[in-house]
């Protein structure tokens, strides 16, 4: 069955960098887009980034110039790559299966836990 599994996330300085992951299996990853939600407390889920899948990335206004996205189809694999973090990244980040980037997701990861703090 479709399986999409986060890792990489953790507690990080302000101005620190996280590299997240994304381990895809049960489909054909290379048919997909994949996109980088997170959920911060009492805040609704938003869309952070999302690789096509022709590779092209798009992200969010408030993520622009510090996260970057990549894939390995050949591995399944997804990579969130944040830099210059701030306290207001805090939060859940997943990834979800997408027919395109303007698509609605309709598989998700269980999340990973993305702290900065001092």
């Amino acid at each position: 069955q479709v399986q999409l599994v986060e890792s990489g996330g953790g507690l990080v300085q302000p101005g620190g960098s996280l590299r997240l992951s994304c381990a895809a299996s049960g489909f054909a990853m290379e048919d997909y887009a994949i996109g980088w939600f997170r959920q911060a407390p009492g805040k609704e889920r938003e869309g952070v980034s999302c690789i096509s899948r022709y590779g092209v990335g798009f992200h969010a206004n408030s993520v622009k110039g510090r996260f970057t996205t990549s894939r390995d189809d050949s591995s399944g694999t997804v990579h969130l790559q944040m830099n210059y973090l701030k306290p207001e990244d805090t939060a859940v980040y997943y990834c979800a299966r997408r027919s395109s980037c303007t698509g609605a997701p309709d598989s998700w990861g269980q999340g990973t836990q993305v702290t900065v703090s001092s």
